[in-house]
């Protein structure tokens, strides 16, 4: 089975994505490769952001290695907050403060639609290759869980369904989320390159 290092320190996205890839690829953590410190995301797209941080780990490493960027898309606020997602209320904020500024920002707003890119970029032998997936819905106003998710996913409905990503047991949030997708169509190429 091919082992991939997965430029990730955010323990969510590495059980979504272990969880999807299971049976298909081995997924070493940065910390099981040895690798610490915080990787470089100072892209300007989602691609060019998931392409630095696979590169910074095959530099250090040369070994098949992947990393991925999100961006939540908002109509209402010409696409932000975007590439810019994960530090929409600031460079330290948490979950919480990125979901408080974009309730904020979206009070009274009836165009609530949205959606979650990811890009996948995998690296082997020096080669980039790109997957993305995409999922479009709305913007609740205000949190739904059950305590599963992360990120934006209690405040993102899906389209076709009543409950957010967050009230979603992981497996059908795999299913059709946009880094479930995105990891669908990278696990498709690792069956077919093997």
């Amino acid at each position: 089975m091919k082992r991939l290092i997965f430029a990730t320190n955010n323990r969510h996205k590495i059980e979504e994505v272990r969880a999807a890839l299971d049976g298909t690829a081995e997924i070493i953590t940065l910390s099981q490769a040895g690798l610490f410190g915080d990787i470089p995301e100072t892209a300007d797209t989602l691609q060019g952001n998931a392409l630095q941080k696979a590169q910074w780990v095959w530099e250090r490493t040369h070994c098949s290695c992947f990393a991925d960027d999100t961006g939540l898309e908002v109509d209402a606020l010409d696409g932000a907050p975007g590439v810019y997602s994960a530090r929409y209320a600031g460079e330290h904020c948490s979950f919480d403060d990125n979901i408080d500024k974009l309730l904020g920002a979206l009070r009274g707003a009836e165009n609530r639609k949205a959606d979650f890119r990811t890009v996948i970029c995998l690296i082997e032998n020096g080669a980039a290759k790109y997957f993305e997936g995409r999922v479009d819905g709305q913007i609740l106003t205000e949190r739904h869980s059950h305590g599963e998710g992360f990120g934006y996913d209690p405040v993102f409905m899906p389209d076709r369904f009543a409950v957010s990503f967050a009230e979603m047991p992981l497996s059908v949030k795999n299913s059709i989320s946009h880094r479930g997708l995105a990891v669908k169509k990278l696990a498709e190429y690792l069956t077919h390159a093997s």
